[in-house]
């Protein structure tokens, strides 16, 4: 009786081992799953980069002028009435998009 016992116990725990290492939802699962995360977050990154910069962006238009007249100059080319503007013509100038790493609550501080 005691080896019939112990010989069911030995079963149902290779069979608990079994389902552990290789049935549905175990160790080889789960490490597929983890590889998959990563994966995952490795695509994520540069779009929370990308958002990160916008917010910082967003939150400077909202709060500073330096960053409104930046913008206005560059894309509608706004002159101030204390400066003189000198037009060259069949010079071709490259606008880029106006992005400051910094937000307007540093902004503010550093002045």
């Amino acid at each position: 009786m005691l080896k019939g016992l112990a010989l069911t116990l030995t079963i149902l725990l290779a069979l608990l081992q079994y389902r552990l290492w290789l049935g549905q939802g175990g160790i080889e699962e789960l490490r597929e799953v983890r590889q998959r995360v990563a994966s995952l977050e490795a695509d994520n990154q540069p779009l929370r980069d990308r958002n990160a910069r916008l917010a910082a962006e967003v939150l400077d238009l909202k709060t500073g002028l330096d960053a409104i007249e930046e913008r206005a100059r560059s894309d509608i080319g706004m002159v101030r009435t204390d400066e003189q503007f000198f037009w060259v013509p069949d010079v071709a100038v490259e606008l880029d998009p106006v992005v400051n790493p910094l937000p307007a609550t540093r902004l503010e501080a550093s002045r």
